[in-house]
């Protein structure tokens, strides 16, 4: 139950020289790589499903009440990353707060979101290549598209074993190569990956703004069948539940602190500033594809927007969306890969992790090796595992670190009332408890499996920690 001090955290972000990460990020950048994170596939995928099983055209309020859900706990953040302007995140702030033990286990967690998740996204960014590819004409060898535990049948009955994923390798090893690099350039690429897909988004709107039919947002909400969450206002609140994992990313930006040019000023801008700029193109986007095609007829799709789409006379905006999925994608495994080394970063800085993930490259001052670590352990499930074991991103361990930050908000309001605090979370202690009210009930509406695994994961992580971690803290010699 240690805790790390908020001046020695403060010390940590004053330090120069070749070991320290470079600062090189102004609120631009922050908001792009929270934008990068936040705006992925779910947004063309999420949408109808939410709309067509529980909101109906009211899926505009759930983006609405989704975005409020997570504002709380951003609010949060930003108080924490603009006054311990460090990498780790959620990692960092329970450290300061909740003591050692609660601070491993939020780092351990966020591996599930950060590494599976990346490897999830690495895989299924190589189905949607071979999809975007094949309406040029060009198909990919099936072997090379699959694991080795995968098969395909082909057009005329054979079946083919898989031998490797190798685009889904390969995109990691990409972004990795990028990221080493320094993370200017990796903010500089995710900018430019982010500044296109959301003309995409942009040009969809645009699009099909023209040919949206009023008489689809009739009724606007519509009739509860007897059901919770089909329809109604409690369809609207389910379907916020639904798209509520959309916005799920802006907190990767709090992992960036330590390399923030004026963290106290920027790391607010960029939290806060992401959120309200996705929560204006979701609500947009979900307007007009409910106003293009009827909800209902979004029913059973996995490619919602594929429907609006053919409500125009435009079918190559249907290879734009594939092409803006190919994008999405690409930024959100680079941002992923972002936010793990620089929690491992700070893990292994406290003594918690091998010093192989804190040994910054001296000429590009980012953790590399770290960088080339992970490329390997994502690479290897990336290429060799089949997607449905490695599963879908979970969101529980991205609940669990809101909740603990709200709370953390709360312990150090009242333990340290008087800390300078560049940013201040509002209507305290109101705003974190509604956080922590709002992560719980979403964590405890997930199915029993996701809880299964997370329990499982977190059993792995503890015996790493009390057979390595905890001997080897750099707080056990300070430890009274």
């Amino acid at each position: 139950m240690r805790i790390k001090s908020l001046a020695l955290l403060r010390q940590e972000a004053a330090e120069s020289g070749e070991q320290t990460l470079k600062r090189s990020l102004g609120a631009f950048n922050l908001v792009a790589i929270g934008i990068g994170v936040i705006i992925g596939a779910g947004l063309f995928s999420l949408t109808g499903i939410a709309a067509a099983n529980h909101a109906g055209p009211a899926v505009t309020l759930s983006f609405v009440v989704a975005a409020v859900g997570c504002a709380f706990s951003a609010l949060c953040y930003a108080e924490f990353a603009a006054m311990v302007p460090v990498a780790g995140s959620a990692y960092t702030y329970a450290y300061a707060t909740l003591g050692e033990l609660f601070a491993w286990i939020i780092g351990w967690d966020l591996v599930l979101e950060y590494s599976v998740g990346a490897a999830t996204v690495a895989i299924s960014w190589s189905q949607y290549l071979n999809r975007f590819l094949g309406t040029f004409g060009l198909h990919l060898p099936p072997q090379l598209m699959l694991s080795p535990f995968e098969t395909a049948t082909g057009a005329d009955g054979s079946v083919v074993s898989g031998l490797i994923n190798l685009p889904a390798v390969l995109i990691v090893v990409v972004i990795t190569s990028i990221i080493v690099r320094g993370t200017s350039g990796s903010a500089l690429f995710n900018a430019v990956v982010v500044v296109l897909k959301v003309l995409v988004v942009l040009v969809f709107i645009a699009i099909g703004w023209n040919y949206i039919d009023p008489a689809n947002y009739q009724p606007y909400i519509p009739a509860n069948t007897g059901t919770f969450g089909e329809y109604g206002w409690s369809g609207v609140l389910r379907g916020a539940g639904v798209v509520f994992f959309v916005f799920i990313g802006f907190d990767i930006v709090a992992t960036m602190a330590q390399e923030a040019r004026n963290p106290q000023r920027d790391m607010p801008i960029g939290i806060i500033g992401s959120l309200v700029v996705c929560t204006i193109l979701f609500v947009v986007f979900g307007y007009v594809m409910t106003g293009m095609a009827n909800y209902t007829e979004f029913k059973d799709s996995a490619a919602p927007v594929a429907i609006a789409i053919d409500k125009t006379p435009y079918p190559w905006l249907g290879q734009l969306i594939i092409g803006a999925i190919l994008i999405g994608y690409t930024s959100v495994i680079l941002v992923d890969l972002l936010g793990q080394s620089r929690v491992f970063f700070s893990m292994s800085r406290d003594g918690l992790l091998p010093s192989a993930f804190s040994q910054v490259h001296p000429r590009f001052r980012t953790p590399w090796k770290s960088n080339v670590l992970l490329c390997v352990f994502i690479g290897l499930f990336a290429g060799f595992v089949p997607i449905r074991v490695v599963g879908e991103m979970t969101s529980i361990g991205t609940l669990l670190a809101f909740v603990m930050v709200c709370l953390g908000v709360l312990i150090l309001r009242k333990k340290q009332p008087d800390a300078p605090r560049a940013f201040r979370t509002p209507w305290v202690p109101v705003v974190p408890i509604l956080g922590i009210i709002t992560c719980a009930v979403m964590m405890f509406s997930l199915p029993g499996d996701t809880w299964l695994r997370l329990i499982i994961w977190l059993a792995i992580g503890l015996v790493i920690y009390y057979t390595y971690g905890r001997k080897r803290s750099k707080l056990t010699s300070t430890a009274p």
